[in-house]
């Protein structure tokens, strides 16, 4: 796969480990003859550790042999999160550590949810960009507060605190971001 060709949630083998890759710089030269740099910010799926990549426009790295699963959630337990493949129905578990970043999205009617499987064992989630989850605590919504840009906290049933304008109240479901944690819309 050409360094060009590689986008944001690709899995690429780098350094015999399976890298995914989080974001990307583009450096577009500024002498004639130059080349262009792609600069990749990635995590090693097996280590957990961040990854940095530059490559050349024409160099290449190739795409490591991963296989993405459909899971739904069953149950957490306080070392372990428990998946199952909807396809077969295989149980796979994750200690937390592993899926810190993915919790405070993860419900059991959860859609989209993808196992990372490689080598036979699931290694890490990909979670879809948005998710929908009710509001379960915070100021009740005021009427008329819709013309301002201001917000307020919410707690919504994972447990995450989200910025929600003011207007939205307790039992309302809204869609966040998975990335970074910000409130997108009502659901």
């Amino acid at each position: 796969m050409l360094a060009k060709e590689i986008k944001n949630g690709n899995i690429v083998n780098y350094n015999d480990a399976p890298v995914l890759i989080e974001s990307i710089t583009v450096q577009t030269p500024s002498a004639r003859g130059a080349a262009t740099l792609y600069k990749y910010r990635g995590r090693n799926l097996v280590t957990r550790q961040k990854t940095d990549i530059t490559l050349k426009g024409t160099e290449s790295l190739d795409e490591a042999d991963f296989e993405r699963r459909s899971v739904k959630l069953m149950y957490r337990d306080p070392a372990h999160v428990h998946l199952i493949d909807e396809a077969d129905y295989n149980q796979y578990s994750l200690e937390l550590p592993l899926v810190d970043n993915e919790l405070p999205y993860m419900t059991e009617e959860l859609e989209g949810m993808l196992a990372l499987i490689y080598n036979d064992e699931c290694i890490g989630l990909q979670l879809p960009t948005a998710v929908e989850l009710e509001i379960t605590e915070c100021d009740p919504g005021v009427k008329g507060n819709s013309a301002t840009g201001r917000t307020k906290p919410a707690t919504l049933v994972t447990g995450l605190v989200v910025q929600v304008p003011e207007y939205l109240s307790q039992g309302e479901r809204i869609k966040v971001d998975t990335r970074n944690g910000d409130y997108l819309s009502r659901a």
